[in-house]
Parts: C-alpha cells; structure tokens; sequence
C-alpha cells in the first residue's frame, strides 16, 4: 500500500476488547499510519493505562462514550471503526450514537473476531450457561464487578507473545455483561461491514458471530490463519488485509 497524501488520510479508530487496552495495537499503529492512515487507539475506562478508574459502575455506555468522545475530541469524520471481540458490542454503540447525533461519518465498520451484536443483544447473549456461570461467578469473586483475564493461551498465543499479552492484561469491568445494546439496526446495516475470521484455532466464543456475518447481506468475510489476536500474532498481515478492506470499500465509493 502506498501512502496516501497527508489531506486524504483515512481515520481509523482501533477498539480493544477485554483485558486489553490501546496497548494491544502496538504492533500495528506504526505501519498503519506508514500505509496512509490516520491511527487513533482508544483505551476504554477501567482498561490497560486507565485501570486505576476502574469501578462497579462502568457499563457499555461508558465505553461507548470513551469512542465518541474521541472522535469529538480529534474532530475526526468519515472514520472507520475497527473492534476487536468485545469491541465489536462498542463500536456498533459508538457508530450509531455518532451517526444519530450528526457528530461524525461513518466510513466502514471492520469486526475483528468480534461481537457483532443484533439490537437488544448483550455481550453474554450467545454464550452457554456453563460460560456465562463461569463468568458471573469470577466477576463477582473479584469485589469490583470486572473479569479476570484467562490465559493467552486461550487466544493461541505461544512463548513471546503469550509473555507480552499476559504481562499486560488486567481485570476487564464487566457491567457491560448482560447489559442489552439498543441500536438502530437499520442504520448500522445500511454502512459497509467487514469481519475478520481468526480460524487458527478458532476461540469459541466467537463461533456464532462467525456464522452470523455469514447469513447476514453486505457483510465482507476474510480468513486469517492466527488466533483470536492477529494483531498481535501476525501484525503485517493483520496490516495488510485491514488495509485491502478499507480501500476496496473506497475505491467501490469512488465508483459510484
């Protein structure tokens, strides 16, 4: 990918999801700026470098206000919202409120291996009884109403990099659990969506989200052969394709 000029840099904004922070992109801020973009990484309260304001009360609001108020900070339009795993439930919350409120474009949602949420859905809607008990219960064993992070083995992640995950996860708040997320699902249908499936090994918790873009219209599928975390564990390839979406949407744009 060839840099583009400095006034028609894309805004992309990177959402981690549980235990992480805007750390997790580390590895693929750098190039995606050296390919054209403009990168933005938020970390959502009580996460990564916030973790000190970590507290019972944090919902999915909170962290859909973290995005949008980014965006308004930076004054940033015709964005692209990336989510990884939970950040797909944020990013569909930060790109309908910015759209209802006329405080941003949307250019292109990309769901990283994530939650891609229908209205009214929560984030432990589509996980088994034995998964949800398992979480409540370790929530609640922490006294802060937030979720201890699993080994990254979990992710297929191995040596170096399940060192570097493991040092800086943290406890992830988990009000947003079984809270439901109201959307307008006609708008956010109507903005060009990507997912991108992390088969290798598969973390099953995404398992109905991968059927679900599958059957749902407009919906662009690509295949990485990593983990559930590929910008950690195949970075230039995670760089490459995330890239290949964002200006095959374009050039399909420019066309019209």
């Amino acid at each position: 990918m060839k840099p583009e000029p400095a006034a028609s840099r894309i805004p992309i904004v990177l959402v981690h999801g549980a235990w992480a922070g805007g750390w997790i992109w580390q590895r693929v801020r750098a190039p995606l700026a050296a390919a054209g973009f403009d990168v933005h990484a938020v970390t959502l309260t009580g996460c990564g470098e916030r973790a000190h304001l970590l507290r019972r009360e944090i919902t999915l609001q909170t962290h859909i206000a973290d995005v949008v108020g980014l965006v308004q900070a930076e004054e940033l339009d015709e964005i692209v919202l990336v989510g990884h795993s939970y950040g797909g439930l944020v990013v569909t919350g930060a790109a309908d409120a910015l759209l209802a409120r006329g405080i941003a474009r949307v250019r292109q949602i990309v769901y990283v291996d994530a939650i891609v949420p229908l209205p009214g859905e929560c984030w432990g809607q589509r996980h088994d009884n034995a998964v949800r008990r398992e979480r409540l219960a370790a929530a609640a064993a922490t006294g802060l109403r937030a979720l201890p992070p699993p080994d990254p083995a979990a992710f297929g992640l191995g040596g170096a990099d399940r060192d570097w995950l493991r040092r800086r996860q943290g406890l992830h708040p988990f009000g947003a659990y079984l809270e439901p997320l109201h959307f307008d699902g006609a708008r956010i249908a109507a903005l060009p969506r990507a997912f991108i499936d992390c088969k290798s090994p598969a973390f099953p918790t995404i398992e109905p989200m991968r059927r679900r873009v599958r059957e749902m219209p407009g919906f662009a599928v690509v295949e990485m052969a990593t983990g559930h975390c590929p910008q950690v564990q195949s970075p230039a390839e995670f760089v490459r394709l995330l890239g290949e979406l964002i200006h095959a949407r374009t050039s399909r744009n420019d066309a019209r």
